[in-house]
């Protein structure tokens, strides 16, 4: 997959900007000779935003790219200004991108819609200055507010295809021919295994202008969730379809095996893909005849509505359509989440990812972040540790050093 431009996952590190410190400035004119504080608030740390973009059909670009980082806010300055807030990044993703944490691989949030903007990383906000600690006791306060510190964070980015139909079946089951006869979409086919090398989208058309997605992906085989082949590089892209397409072709020696071979492959790869709808289809019926189709019904699955198909004389392609339509509008579909989403494990990592290495940890510094502003206030400022408008540094604890 390295020369491919299809990439689904992806690993990069954000990191948002620090607030700007508040000026603890003194008010000078003449004439004025105790003119009072007068020290501005510091900026904003810039924010790290996800936009789903519908234009965009891979994360390609965030291969190449993989530090993000917002810029800092600048600190406040005299007669009240304001410090400069930092500029934020905008990531722009695929609709259907979903984002882990690179550490811990919990489930941490997903782009879904054109132009849905996601706040992944909160920049610093700004210190305060001097001029809001001056009171009726305190005229003339010498210190100010340091900004609050960036956010920094291993990220994992992994897109998955939105599609209503998802197919899955063994290498050469002929599901791109299914895809390529019933859409418009072109696949490419050929008569070895593993043709498909990454997932395609297909809209198929249904009665009264009606339609619906269907994903293919690349084969299965047996081991696929242990990572054997290119199964389990892409299932993640069949855990949003609303219905299973499982493909077995009329020359398999036992059809039931092979679809009990698909269902425990999807089991060990994601246990909620069971709770989807599933619908069984024999490929390839053409070369069947009357008797060895008789034969063959007898052996189908009882837990699963089947058809017989042909993706090239056509046949049952009508009947398939409308089993699948019945089974996108079900009411026990339509209830269920179709978005299944489980947290990062080595069942779904892509090691040649997790392996990059990025990280600059400073092993000297520790900062515990107060949680409210008077708890801010009350760590991080007093008159003996005065920010001013030239120093944004912070009453960090520096191991060893007790300063």
């Amino acid at each position: 997959m390295a020369e491919s431009n299809f990439i689904d996952y992806v690993k990069i590190l954000c990191r948002s900007g620090k607030g700007g410190a508040g000026s603890r400035h003194y008010h000078r004119a003449k004439y004025i000779p105790k003119g009072g504080p007068d020290g501005g608030d510091g900026g904003r740390g810039g924010h790290i935003i996800l936009r789903g973009n519908r234009h965009k059909w891979t994360l390609l670009d965030l291969r190449y790219q993989r530090h993000i980082f917002a810029t800092d806010g600048q600190s406040g300055g005299e007669n009240r200004s304001t410090g400069k807030d930092g500029e934020d990044r905008i990531i722009e993703v695929p609709v259907g991108t979903t984002v882990f944490d690179a550490d811990s691989g919990e489930y941490l949030c997903e782009v879904t819609r054109d132009g849905e903007e996601i706040k992944l990383l909160r920049g610093g906000k700004g210190g305060r200055g001097n001029v809001h600690f001056a009171t009726a006791t305190n005229r003339a306060p010498r210190y100010a507010q340091p900004g609050q510190p960036a956010i920094e964070k291993s990220i994992v980015l992994e897109l998955k295809l939105l599609g209503d139909v998802g197919l899955v079946g063994f290498p050469n089951a002929g599901k791109s021919t299914l895809l390529s006869s019933i859409s418009a979409a072109k696949p490419k086919i050929a008569d070895y295994p593993f043709t498909t090398m990454e997932p395609s989208l297909g809209i198929v058309s249904y009665r009264d202008n009606q339609s619906f997605v269907m994903a293919d992906i690349p084969g299965i085989i047996e081991g696929a969730s242990e990572g054997k082949g290119l199964g389990l590089r892409f299932l993640r892209h069949i855990e949003r379809n609303a219905v299973l397409l499982f493909m077995i072709p009329a020359d398999s020696s036992d059809i039931k095996n092979d679809y009990a071979i698909l269902l425990h492959e999807l089991r060990e790869f994601n246990p909620e893909l069971m709770d989807k709808s599933r619908v069984l289809a024999i490929s390839k019926s053409d070369m069947l005849d009357d008797e060895l189709r008789e034969a063959l019904k007898a052996e189908l699955p009882d837990d699963v509505p089947a058809v017989f198909i042909s993706a090239v004389t056509g046949e049952g392609l009508t009947e398939l359509k409308d089993m699948l339509w019945r089974e996108i509008n079900s009411e026990d579909n339509l209830a269920a989440s179709t978005i299944t989403h489980r947290n990062l494990d080595r069942h779904h990592r892509v090691e040649e990812e997790d392996e990059f290495i990025f990280h600059q940890e400073d092993d000297d510094y520790e900062l515990t972040l107060p949680e409210t502003d008077e708890e801010w206030e009350e760590e991080f400022w007093d008159e003996e540790n005065a920010v001013n408008d030239k120093d944004s540094t912070w009453r960090g604890a520096k191991k060893g050093t007790g300063k």
